[in-house]
Formats: C-alpha cells, sequence, structure tokens
C-alpha cells in the first residue's frame, strides 16, 4: 500500500509530543522553582504528575481510539493537551502547576498511542515497518533538539515561554489532524466494551506472547536509551568536554538511530523482520557489553565510552520499529488498546531506568553504562522468548 508522503511526517510530529513536553522544560527546573516560591528538588513534583497522567492517559486513550475511531479522540486529546500547556504557563503556584501538567499528558498521550494504531490499520508486515521506520525519523528528531531548543527559550524568554511553545505546538497538532488526518478505523470495526470486558481484553493482550515479547523488546531498548539520556552528562565534568560538543556527540548518537531505523525498511525484503530483530538485539548486547568494560577500565577514554553508545543506539533504530509491528500485528481489530499497553509498559520502563540513573549516579559512567546492559539482557531474553515465524 503506498502511502502519502505527510502521512508519517503528521503521525512522527504527533508522536514527538512526548519528548518536546518533558526534555524541553527540564532545564527550566531551578527557573521554575524560584519562580513558584518552591524549594530545590521540588520541581519534579511537576515531572511526576506528568508520567503519572501519561500512565493513565495511555490506557485510556486506546480503549477510546478502539471504541470512537481514532480521529476524534485524537482531536480531543490533542486540544486539551493545548489548553492545559497554556494553563502551565499561566499556573501560579506549583501545584497548579502539576495540575495542569498531569492534564497535558492525559491528553497528548493520544498523540503518543493513536498514531501508532493507526499504523496497524493501514498496514502490516513489512509495509508497517516502513512506515513505523518513517514515522521515527520525524519523531526522533524531537529529543536531540528539545534540551537544545529548550535552554534557548528559557534564556531568551524564561520557562513560561517553554510551555507557551508546547501550547503552540499542541495547536498545529490539532490544526494538521483537522485538516489533513482522516479517521482510519471504519465504523464497523469499532468495539463498544464495559469495564468489565475492558479489563479481559487487556489481559488477553498482555498474556499472548507474541505480544508481550516484543513489546518488551523494544521497552528494554527504551530502558537502555532513558539510561544513556539521563546519565550521559556526567561525561561533560569527567572528560572536560564543553556543552557545545557534548551536544554535537550526543546529536551523532541520536542521528544513529534515525539513520538505522531508515536502513531497515531496506533489508526487510532480504532478511525479513524476525531475522534483523535477532541479529541487532545481539549487536546491542555486545555494544553494551563493551560500554561496560570501557566504562570500569577507562579503556579507550571517551571514544570508549561513545562508540559504545552509537553502536547501541543504532542497533535500536533496527530494534523499535520491528518490535512495534510485532507486537501488534496480531492484534488488528484492538490495535488502539493493544498500542496502549505497549506504551505504557515501556513508558515504565523508561521511567524506571531514569530513577535508577539517578540513584546509582556515582559520577562516572558506569552506572548508566551497566543500565545500558541491563536493557540488552532484557531485550536479549525477550527475543528469546518470542514466537519465531513458521
Amino acid at each position: 500500500m503506498k502511502f502519502p508522503a505527510w502521512l508519517p511526517v503528521l503521525l512522527g510530529f504527533l508522536s514527538a509530543v512526548g519528548p518536546v513536553s518533558t526534555d524541553m522544560y527540564l532545564p527550566a527546573f531551578p527557573a521554575i522553582e524560584a519562580s513558584l516560591g518552591g524549594v530545590a528538588g521540588t520541581a519534579q513534583i511537576t515531572l511526576a504528575a506528568w508520567f503519572a497522567g501519561l500512565a493513565l492517559g495511555q490506557i485510556t486513550q486506546g480503549s477510546l481510539a478502539d471504541r470512537c475511531g481514532r480521529r476524534t479522540p485524537l482531536i480531543l486529546g490533542t486540544a486539551l493537551y493545548t489548553l492545559a500547556s497554556a494553563g502551565c504557563a499561566l499556573a501560579p503556584g506549583l501545584v497548579s502547576l502539576s495540575a495542569f501538567r498531569l492534564l497535558a499528558a492525559f491528553g497528548g498521550s493520544a498523540s503518543i498511542v493513536i498514531p501508532r494504531a493507526i499504523v496497524r490499520d493501514l498496514a502490516d508486515g513489512h509495509e508497517a515497518a516502513r512506515l513505523m521506520s518513517r514515522l521515527i525519523l520525524v519523531m526522533g528528531a524531537a529529543p536531540i533538539l528539545a534540551p537544545t531548543l529548550g535552554g534557548v527559550v528559557l534564556g531568551l524568554a524564561g520557562w513560561h515561554a517553554i510551555f507557551w511553545f508546547c501550547a503552540l505546538y499542541g495547536a498545529i497538532g490539532l490544526t494538521l489532524v483537522l485538516w489533513k488526518l482522516p479517521d482510519t478505523l471504519a465504523p464497523r470495526l469499532r468495539v463498544r466494551l464495559g469495564p468489565g470486558a475492558m479489563l479481559s481484553r487487556f489481559v488477553a493482550i498482555a498474556t499472548e506472547r507474541g505480544f508481550l515479547s516484543h513489546a518488551l523488546m523494544g521497552g528494554f531498548g527504551m530502558f537502555g536509551m532513558f539510561a544513556y539520556v539521563g546519565g550521559s552528562p556526567v561525561l561533560i565534568r569527567l572528560y572536560g568536554i564543553p556543552p557545545v560538543f557534548y551536544g554535537m556527540m550526543f546529536g551523532a548518537c541520536a542521528a544513529g538511530f534515525i539513520a538505522a531505523a531508515q536502513v531497515g525498511p531496506l533489508l526487510l525484503p532480504r532478511f525479513g523482520a524476525s531475522r534483523i530483530l535477532h541479529v541487532a538485539v545481539l549487536v546491542y548486547l555486545a555494544a553494551s557489553l563493551m560500554l561496560v568494560v570501557c566504562a570500569a577500565t577507562g579503556l579507550l577514554g571517551l571514544a570508549g565510552i561513545v562508540l559504545p553508545v552509537f553502536v547501541s543506539l543504532a542497533s535500536m533504530g533496527l530494534i523499535m520499529p520491528n518490535a512495534t509491528v510485532g507486537a501488534l500485528s496480531r492484534h488488528a481489530a484492538h490495535a488502539g488498546s493493544a498500542s496502549a499497553l505497549m506504551g505504557t509498559l515501556q513508558f515504565l520502563l523508561a521511567a524506571g531506568s531514569g530513577l535508577l540513573v539517578g540513584l546509582l549516579a556515582n559520577g562516572t559512567p558506569l552506572p548508566f553504562a551497566l543500565l545500558v546492559f541491563a536493557g540488552a539482557a532484557g531485550a536479549a531474553i525477550a527475543d528469546r522468548a518470542r514466537p519465531r515465524p513458521s
């Protein structure tokens, strides 16, 4: 099936709401605390509210997308995200800011869950992997640009402007959905379930071997990625590298992830998704093991950290799209619910990784290196557990 060129751009733009809303405002924590009268560390409450809203929102939005179609929940969710982001900019205190962040995450989760369900509505197998890879090309730019953009906006206009930017981002997404995006779930395929039946559906999806193994592969990939994102700033102090060079290094590693995601579809016809996943997980495991060795011994200095990280992230560029397609392929009838459950599972793993990075930090790259390796080991175990094509 041939997709319009704008479709992956639009879906990627919508899916990037997560990193845009999370990464942009992290540099503003001290300014928010100073402005709203909070003591050091209290701005973390607003981040916890955001993550709680994502966890609740993904489950809810996925069910709504299967019940009401893709377009209506996406419109309502994006509108709520836009209004709540404006509320964040106007919030007079940390409590109100946290409440608006919770609402923004609940609405914004529609933009995370529903695009994956739309991909499954339109395609499966190789075609779905191609579309997912193009989506990642757009979505993958957000984690690279968001922290830098947040710092620039903070320096020029203050922390309020970051949330006005988020509101503008949501308004643009809402306009594009209203203008361009049709509903990809036919009315005859929509399912109206009560709470009990909905819970049974989630249990059935979660216990299906193909879904769980593929979702865990992607989740442990995110676990390793967030370990690197959260722990890599230690390299600035340890090796005395300028922030500009750090940004270039961060961008280069992320570019490896995006580039591999684009090469993946070219390999599919010859090798198939199952073989690509298996090889990519082995590369991820080997690179992360090398990362641990270099972090523990100082072997090769900074290069001994950057090169294994680059290879690890590149392997994730092959794992993430194919694992997503594999998780959803058996759940076409309820792709919204499956996408929501997968997103919640992967988010919990990523959030756990970020928490562990902070708890284990010791001024060296070894803690985040060990967590990247733990992510690779988890992905390898999930790879062994997934069903192979007959």
